[in-house]
């Protein structure tokens, strides 16, 4: 396929694509430059929903379906009424995101969308569409955001986040549309970390979402039986319809990602982008998308090393090698950080955004044993060589 005449290349239209030609389009600073968009589909289902916590009014606030100022955690035995300070959980729907963004993208006469399969010969490092070589001109700019399955390392730790959302309806009022539950507990934790969200959109509609952090998915049917059964036995809830569902698979791992190689640039997931441990992925896009187009209008080019925080990354290898080799419950571990800290500084801490004093203090009020020898393992594979 000929694509020479293109100055970027955007292989994947979806979050984090779409993110990085949404701030190039707001800047002016590319209408001189052709841009080409290239997916399998178009964009005509809300097949998925982002949620994320900010305190001030974000690149997209404007699509910003629901938002919440008062968050719920219940640790199973206890409710937690969370003191978020400034901010706020917010929702975007994925209809609302893609419509918005591709209206703006047809207004562009500089920017081209095609819709093909994509493909990877990664020995070759050639990109294909459609079975046919993508000729580009060697100055384009390439940003793969298509996840590409990773093989396996004996050093890391490969955790799936895996969910299923339900939309349900009720014919009386039932929910408190001002209040979300951020995490819920009183589920069965015999699959590794498993928790509901509880989302309300109104009074009568919610959206409850079943998730785990495992190495496994579990049938099908099991997601459908634990949701039943949190709306039956748990909230109490046998009068209600479903009129959406969604179900989504995010990788939680340690390993590193590269942000440039083959020639491309990595954005989104297939970047590095989701908290390995956590499975949040919309805000760490948003900043990656704000670096790339600041490189790209003061350097012409974006950074080709990988500059993400060594300090969180251990921290979430951490994580992940105490949920992987089961030394603690997920449960036990989340309970103790919204019981022992503000939420304010829990929120931040999951953002990347604290400073040191207030990670010390933070840490130091989670199970020290387990956590000193898990967090001794991570660092000497982080910092000293391995031997040939």
């Amino acid at each position: 396929m000929q694509a020479k005449q293109y100055d970027h290349i955007f292989l994947g239209a979806g979050c984090a694509s779409l993110s990085i030609i949404m701030r190039m389009i707001e800047s002016e600073k590319f209408n001189e430059r052709k841009i080409l968009l290239i997916d399998k589909e178009t964009k005509t289902k809300n097949d998925r929903t982002w949620c994320f916590w900010e305190k001030e009014k974000g690149f997209f606030e404007n699509i910003v379906y629901r938002k919440w100022n008062n968050l719920l955690f219940n640790t199973g035995d206890v409710t937690i009424p969370l003191q978020t300070g400034d901010y706020q959980y917010k929702m975007i729907r994925g209809i609302d995101f893609y419509n918005h963004c591709f209206s703006a993208i047809k207004l562009q006469n500089n920017i081209d969308v095609i819709y093909r399969e994509i493909s990877f010969d990664e020995i070759n490092g050639q990109i294909k569409i459609d079975d046919e070589l993508l000729l580009f001109n060697k100055n384009a700019t390439i940003f793969n955001s298509l996840y590409l399955s990773l093989k396996k390392q004996k050093d890391k730790f490969y955790l799936l986040q895996h969910f299923k959302g339900w939309i349900v309806e009720t014919p009386q009022a039932f929910f408190n549309p001002e209040q979300a539950t951020l995490m819920d507990f009183r589920v069965n934790q015999n699959n590794g970390t498993t928790f509901i969200y509880v989302l309300p959109l109104s009074s009568t509609r919610c959206l409850i979402e079943y998730t785990l952090f495992s190495e496994k998915l579990l049938p099908k049917e099991e997601y459908d039986n634990a949701l039943k059964s949190y709306l039956q036995e748990i909230i109490k809830l046998d009068n209600y319809k479903i009129t959406a569902e969604e179900f989504g698979i995010i990788p939680m791992t340690n390993e590193l990602f590269s942000s440039y190689a083959n020639g491309m640039y990595y954005i989104g997931t297939a970047g590095g982008q989701t908290k390995a441990s956590t499975g949040y992925t919309f805000q760490f896009i948003q900043k990656q998308a704000d670096k790339i187009v600041e490189e790209l209008i003061t350097k012409g080019v974006p950074s080709k090393k990988n500059n993400s925080n060594k300090r969180c990354y251990f921290y979430d290898s951490t994580l992940l090698h105490i949920l992987s080799k089961n030394l603690l419950e997920g449960k036990l571990i989340f309970s103790i950080l919204f019981k022992k800290n503000n939420a304010e500084t829990v929120l931040k801490f999951l953002d990347n955004e604290t400073s040191i004093p207030e990670e010390i203090k933070l840490l130091n009020t989670l199970p020290k044993k387990v956590f000193i020898k898990a967090g001794f393992s991570e660092f000497i594979k982080m910092f000293i060589p391995k031997k040939k």
